[in-house]
This record gives C-alpha cells, sequence and structure tokens, in this order.
C-alpha cells in the first residue's frame, strides 16, 4: 500500500493541470468553497491551514490550504483507506496550483467533511522551513 500511495502521490505531483484560475492567494475562485462553510470544522486547522474545496470533487478534492496571510501552501488530497486497492483507481486528479517542493503522506482516523478513515496526500509548495506558517 506504500507503493501505491507513493506512485499516486507522485503521479499528481507531475501532473499539474491548471485550471486556468490563480489559486495562489485565499479564497480561490469559484467553484471553491471554504471546508469551513461545508461542515462542521474551524476555519483555520493547525497543521494545514485553512483548506477550499470543490465540492463535486469530494472525498478526494483537491483541498487548497492556505496560510494565515491568504498565501496557498499546499494542495491536500484525502483518500478513502477503503479505495487503495486493485479494483479502484484515481485517475487525472486535479492539481491546480503550483510547483511542489515536497510531499508527506500520513493517515487520518476520519473528521468532518471526511468521515472514514483516508490519506491525506500533501503538495507541499513552499520548503519544509515554511511549514510552520500553517502550524497554529
Amino acid at each position: 500500500m506504500k507503493s501505491l500511495l507513493l506512485a499516486l502521490a507522485f503521479a499528481v505531483a507531475g501532473s499539474f493541470a491548471a485550471y486556468g484560475q490563480d489559486v495562489s492567494k485565499a479564497p480561490p475562485p469559484a467553484p471553491y468553497k471554504a471546508v469551513s462553510s461545508l461542515v462542521k470544522l474551524p476555519d483555520f486547522l493547525p497543521g494545514l491551514g485553512q483548506l477550499y474545496v470543490d465540492p463535486t470533487t469530494l472525498p478526494a478534492g483537491p483541498f487548497l490550504a492556505y496560510d494565515h496571510d491568504g498565501a496557498l501552501v499546499a494542495t491536500v488530497f484525502m483518500i478513502p483507506v477503503k479505495d487503495l486497492n486493485p479494483d479502484k483507481t484515481f485517475d487525472n486528479l486535479a492539481a491546480p496550483a503550483g510547483n511542489v517542493d515536497h510531499v508527506d503522506i500520513y493517515y487520518n482516523a476520519g473528521h468532518p467533511g471526511v468521515e472514514e478513515p483516508h490519506a491525506h496526500i500533501v503538495l507541499w509548495h513552499v520548503p519544509v522551513a515554511d511549514e510552520a506558517r500553517v502550524a497554529k
């Protein structure tokens, strides 16, 4: 499963298909909506930032993550663990943001909006040292 997640992360990181819209500053243009306006979550999530998503792309996303100053820091995909199997693929996931500095992948047991266990695949657009911009 780890190799499947890594392959997915690198495929997404290398396939930045721009929506033709600038998403570098919050709030991003429609169809994105603040996740906090869709489900019971705070406006800013420590470790991820302020999240926006096109509701039609749930649960996978992409979720656009912004720091306190409204600058894009990451693109996040939330892939249900049950779907990480040979019978399911996630093809052509849109990645509307800029360059990827590094990728984090970790398990999440579920939260409002994506209640089932899933993997967070975080495409960081900032260096590791700048992740602190969304730490709190």
